[in-house]
């Protein structure tokens, strides 16, 4: 988020199907929609789009604050909302703008959602998304790479479920890792926390100190990174069926520890085509195929 991006005008319009609106500031895209009486429906993005006039403005007021792992709480929701679900993980190093784009998702959704009766919602923040599920399901495509958009399976969430947000991590994504995973995927109880967690444990799948792996400073590749001189990854050499299994290995045991904290529902992880899904009540699940793998974790 830079000074430039802040000058720029907030815009809302309609994809060309009518139904889900596109709204842009900056480096903030987010897509929604909303399901039910179309008056609802009307009144809600309505709501969203002014929710969203103040989100940038009030994030770039406190970056400072917010690329940092220490110091107070910072003021504006959207920035609490990013604080809450980081300091979850203290001592562990992580800094509120882990949880950026699951907490201004959050906040779309509730500000879309007020005194308004809705069945169902989704605001998606560049995949991170916030969901509410009233009645019917949500059935959620999961991605294996961020960059080819290679599919993992789905998931078919209910109401029951309790799921309100899902976000994906990895090296090769939006953001830097400091881990080798090509995407791990969290479900969570909101966005902010998907998002907090889906960073954490994709910075544990990993191999430290192995020679495959191409590491630079995250401030030599972006200069205001929040991750500072911390090695990021860049580039993964072909791994070894057994380095495979040891970096999904490490990355399981943080996403069973995360999950019994309640920080999480269930976790999807990929790496070199290997996959595993860790849930809450069942612990590890081995997938054989890419049909449906994250089902029995929410609809069982």
């Amino acid at each position: 988020m830079t000074r430039r991006a802040f000058s720029e005008k907030p815009t809302a319009q309609f994809l060309s199907d009518g139904r889900r609106l596109h709204l842009q500031h900056g480096p903030i895209d987010l897509v929604l929609e909303a399901c039910g009486d179309t008056g609802e429906v009307t009144l809600a993005y309505d709501q969203a789009k002014a929710a969203f006039e103040t989100v940038l403005a009030e994030l770039v007021s406190e970056l400072p604050r917010l690329r940092s792992s220490e110091g107070p709480s910072p003021q504006g929701a959207i920035a609490r909302s990013m604080h809450a679900a980081t300091q979850a993980y203290a001592p562990e190093f992580i800094t509120p703008m882990a949880a950026v784009a699951g907490s201004v998702a959050d906040a779309i959704l509730k500000a879309m959602l007020k005194n308004r009766r809705i069945d169902r919602a989704y605001v998606n923040n560049g995949g991170d998304i916030a969901l509410h599920l009233a009645e019917g399901h949500f059935r959620v495509g999961i991605c294996d790479d961020p960059v080819t958009g290679s599919p993992g399976g789905t998931v078919l969430l209910q109401p029951e479920d309790g799921i309100g947000g899902i976000a994906t991590s990895g090296w090769r994504g939006r953001s830097h890792s400091l881990g080798i995973a090509d995407a791990v995927t969290v479900l969570a109880a909101t966005a902010a926390r998907a998002d907090a967690a889906a960073t954490m444990i994709a910075n544990k799948v990993d191999l430290p100190g192995s020679a495959k792996i191409v590491r630079e400073t995250a401030s030599a590749l972006s200069p205001d990174s929040d991750l500072g001189d911390l090695m990021v990854t860049t580039g993964v050499a072909p791994l070894a069926p057994a380095e495979i299994e040891a970096a999904l290995e490490n990355g399981d045991r943080a996403a069973r520890t995360y999950l019994e904290r309640g920080l999480a529902g269930a976790v999807y992880l990929a790496l070199a085509g290997e996959r595993r899904t860790v849930t809450a009540n069942r612990g590890t699940v081995l997938p054989t195929n890419k049909t449906n793998i994250l089902r029995e974790a929410v609809c069982a």
